[in-house]
């Protein structure tokens, strides 16, 4: 399963959000990735949403249930099991860290990456704050500047090709400090680096909380947004990492707050509300892969409009007639 599930993620936990994972430029996010979901319907029905047993690997036969259930967080029914979909492991495989001098050079280099076509399998953002909150943390002394981890997946010799141009377009943008670790273990090390982020960002104020967001934007929109919300975030006096799977447009702030501040937590809510906006404005999402919970419910309404989130209703109406699952949540 090439999503790459972060800290303490359960399989149906990921469908029912959405959720993605640093493979997913090359592989995608867990939608196209599932392919049947057995569901506990709110009257007690179980469903399968693909017909028990199915495992097709594309389908056109009536409405795209798993697609509707996968993302409804826990709004239309229990997810109790996920057919997933598989793909091969990669003949070879090699990773590699460089260092950017500015947020937008970083995101400048994903954007011209994948205009180039180079079938990168990972893309991973982090601003300087947090490229050096996950070196401290995990030990492995990043410099401190914004960085990309990327991966790439392919043959041999396809693998040769695609380090040379990747190697010629980080330089293009003042990129630094390629050197590709091939190894199962030095790959697994930087990789757990990464994933370690949360905890990483959370080291930054010991005692304090975290609060995570996430937008996704066109890739061609993805530089002037990611600047824009860097210098929010400096505006906002902030704490606010941002990390984020940049090759699909996806990234996130991890913003540390001391919860007994009333005042450092409403600016934290005006932030997020207005990089929401930033986003829907960039003619993106306001949560790619986080979901809407509560924090967005004002954000989806913008993004889809009345007409959209009336038809949204009405299936919820349709699917929960009592309301019991999830109540209050999303609609």
């Amino acid at each position: 399963l090439p999503t790459d599930p972060g800290a303490d993620a359960s399989l149906c936990g990921m469908a029912a959000t959405g959720a993605s994972g640093t493979n997913a430029v090359r592989y995608g996010t867990m939608r196209p990735n599932v392919l049947n979901l057995r569901v506990v319907l709110p009257d007690g029905r179980l469903l399968h949403t693909a017909g028990p047993g199915r495992q097709a690997r594309k389908r056109a036969a009536g409405y795209d249930l798993t697609s509707l259930f996968v993302g409804s967080e826990g709004t239309l029914g229990f997810l109790t099991q996920a057919t997933l979909r598989l793909h091969p492991l990669p003949e070879a495989t090699a990773a590699t860290i460089a260092s950017f001098p500015s947020v937008g050079a970083a995101v400048a280099c994903t954007v011209q990456v994948l205009q180039a076509a180079v079938p990168v399998a990972r893309i991973e953002f982090l601003d300087e704050v947090m490229a050096d909150a996950c070196g401290r943390y995990s030990g492995m002394g990043l410099p401190v500047a914004a960085t990309l981890l990327l991966e790439l997946h392919g043959s041999r010799n396809s693998l040769a090709e695609q380090q040379q141009q990747t190697e010629e377009i980080v330089r293009l943008n003042g990129g630094s400090g390629l050197a590709w670790a091939e190894e199962p273990e030095e790959r697994g090390r930087l990789w757990a680096m990464r994933h370690n982020a949360w905890y990483a960002a959370l080291a930054l104020r010991p005692g304090c909380q975290g609060y995570s967001t996430d937008v996704c934007v066109p890739i061609s929109r993805l530089p002037n947004v990611v600047v824009e919300t860097k210098q929010d975030l400096q505006d906002s006096g902030l704490t606010g990492p941002m990390v984020g799977h940049v090759g699909d447009g996806n990234f996130h702030c991890i913003l540390i707050f001391n919860t007994q501040d009333p005042e450092e937590a409403q600016r934290i809510h005006a932030f997020t509300q207005r990089l929401g906006r930033r986003a829907l404005a960039a003619g993106g999402t306001c949560t790619g892969e986080h979901g809407v919970g509560l924090g967005k419910r004002t954000l989806l309404l913008e993004e889809l409009g009345q007409e959209g989130l009336d038809t949204l209703r009405s299936i919820k109406a349709a699917l929960d007639p009592h309301n019991l699952m999830n109540p209050g949540k999303v609609l």
